[in-house]
């Protein structure tokens, strides 16, 4: 099987989340997050598109239904044997043949949580669902109770963080090499990309916001890339992933002659950015790291040019985000702990001036000073 991890390592992850549903008084747990069922059992597929869902029950057994098309990815990715196949077909219910596969692990009557936050489970899908189970067992909302499980990161998976970041520094050399007047942004991007695909790691599970001039200032992937400017701000946020697990970055390339303007964003993005990762340790609260961000960046008078989060935590996702949960904001009140993993980034925009500038990087909280895995440098790159 191909497999990423021990089985036992897969056992002891689906072990705890029976204790956990044991706290809550749960009977059992209906998965659709593409990201739980990696992280429980291994299956790896791109085809939560459509529908399928999996149980894991309160003493560890565990059933999948999913299509035809992943019959046998399912079996070849992962630790499920227990697999049922819903058929395609006009008129298709796989809602009740979620239901009748609970039934056959006894689940009527009893009280299950439901992953409803996930990409796959639509609203159409989530009614789909609930018409199915309405009356015979007790739902409750768990989408939570994995994704907590799976913030604190085993040595296994962080060696596969490490892995990542030593890629994405990899597109970055690539970035700073090949940003220069007259180059094709879009090519840039290939490039970068190759790298990470070349050294064995994954497609992100997010397009990358890039762009250059007006474009530096959206954070969001858009079509039409156009090319670098004599005199220009090029952005890229991106991100390298392998086995799913992602670390990302993020910086303003310039070129030409360098605005001080920008010279002195990126000092206090580089001031922003040490404080907040100096913050990255147990016991901090994810809400402090953004006041922390926010009180420097408006000591140096960017008030109103910054955004309202700063980062968020990393891990194994899939499309169409690598953005995972908690997100750092004013007031979350999470409480950071060792192993877990966050991509921080201070982002200055300024619609008036039309200047950009940011600078992020992934690390991973230790028991002292967090452990960088990405790598910017701590002064403005310009290529002329």
């Amino acid at each position: 099987m191909a497999l990423h991890f021990t089985p036992e390592e897969f056992a002891a992850r689906r072990r705890e989340a029976c204790r956990r549903m044991a706290v809550q008084g749960l009977d059992g747990l209906v998965v659709f997050r593409q990201e739980s069922m990696y992280y429980l059992t291994g299956y790896d597929t791109s085809g939560y598109s459509m529908f399928q869902g999996m149980y894991l029950s309160a003493d560890g057994a565990l059933a999948l239904l999913t299509r035809t098309a992943d019959q046998r990815q399912s079996r070849l990715t992962s630790v499920i044997t227990d697999i049922r196949i819903w058929i395609d077909g006009a008129g298709a219910t796989p809602g009740d043949q979620l239901r009748d596969m609970l039934e056959s692990h006894g689940c009527r009557d009893k009280r299950l949580g439901v992953e409803y936050h996930a990409y796959g489970l639509t609203a159409q899908r989530g009614k789909m669902v609930d018409a199915a189970l309405d009356g015979f067992c007790t739902v409750v909302d768990a989408s939570d109770l994995v994704r907590e499980q799976r913030l604190v990161k085993s040595p296994a998976e962080l060696n596969y963080v490490r892995r990542a970041g030593a890629l994405a520094d990899q597109a970055w050399a690539i970035a700073c090499a090949k940003t220069v007047p007259g180059a094709n942004i879009g090519a840039i991007y290939g490039e970068m990309m190759g790298a990470i695909m070349a050294g064995d790691g994954d497609p992100s599970a997010s397009r990358w916001p890039m762009g250059g001039g007006s474009e530096a200032l959206m954070v969001r992937y858009h079509t039409g890339h156009g090319t670098v400017g004599a005199n220009d701000q090029v952005m890229f946020e991106y991100a390298a992933s392998y086995r799913h697990y992602h670390t990302a970055s993020m910086n303003v390339i310039l070129t030409g002659r360098m605005d001080p303007r920008h010279g002195d964003m990126f000092k206090a993005c580089a001031e922003a950015l040490d404080a907040c990762q100096d913050k990255l340790r147990p016991g901090t609260r994810v809400g402090e790291i953004f006041d922390t961000h926010a009180r420097i960046l408006k000591s140096r008078g960017y008030e109103g040019h910054y955004t309202a989060a700063c980062g968020y935590t990393m891990g194994a996702t899939y499309p169409p985000t690598w953005m995972d949960w908690p997100m750092i904001y004013a007031g979350n009140p999470d409480v950071l702990a060792p192993n877990m993993v966050f991509f921080l980034h201070m982002i200055l925009l300024n619609s008036d001036t039309g200047l950009s500038m940011s600078l992020g990087e992934t690390a991973i909280v230790t028991s002292g000073a967090c452990e960088r895995v990405t790598h910017m440098a701590r002064q403005p790159v310009v290529n002329r």
